[in-house]
């Protein structure tokens, strides 16, 4: 009978021994066994950084989200299932939507970043939004916009309601960055000025 020394290594050097594969290790890591995470997490992390490196980009970010998604194997071991696919397969498929959440996320956050220096540059909006929040005001407001040249109706309309920033105003309607600005400062103190006098 051949002993551990005659077990068969596959190309990338893990054991082809079905009872030290990553399926087998992760198994027993949903089991309890704090040892099996040592061999798997050397089995698959090269693989792991692999994807979430080809997603950022970004070494860094690559390392720290890899470190996330071996934390969250460690954790959920007890979901994976054998009979769907391979650990490898599932541990991959983890990696790739938690690089793809850190993208989004930073997309979001940039977002989130060009809305607030728009609104530093207008009249807050909000001001205008809260006034008609929850009342059955919309006839009203929709009135207001058309009272609006082309222009800044058109402006209005895409930054608050498609949510699109100024910069994304300005490529859609192929204008400078600074009239678009102007169209929206013009347009939202019009706006706000017609709602307050149709009150």
């Amino acid at each position: 009978m051949a002993d551990s020394t005659d077990r068969a290594v596959s190309a990338d050097g893990v054991s082809a021994d079905p009872e030290d594969g990553p399926d087998a290790l992760l198994l027993r890591v949903a089991q309890g066994d704090a040892e099996a995470f040592a061999p798997f997490y050397d089995a698959l992390v090269a693989s792991v950084t692999g994807v979430v490196c080809r997603v950022l980009r970004d070494e860094d970010q690559a390392a720290e989200v890899t470190q996330e998604v071996m934390v969250e194997v460690w954790r959920t071991a007890a979901r994976f299932r054998p009979e769907i696919g391979t650990a490898k397969a599932w541990v991959l498929v983890l990696a790739h939507r938690r690089a793809v959440d850190r993208v989004r996320s930073a997309e979001a956050r940039l977002v989130r970043e060009e809305k607030a220096a728009l609104l530093n540059l207008v009249p807050p909006f909000d001001e205008v939004a809260d006034e008609v929040e929850g009342r059955d005001e919309h006839a009203r407001v929709r009135r207001c916009l058309d009272a609006l040249s082309g222009p800044q109706q058109e402006a209005v309309r895409m930054a608050f309601y498609e949510g699109m920033t100024y910069r994304e105003v300005a490529r859609s309607l192929e204008a400078p960055e600074g009239t678009v600005k102007s169209r929206l400062r013009d347009g939202l103190h019009r706006l706000r000025g017609c709602l307050e006098a149709s009150r």
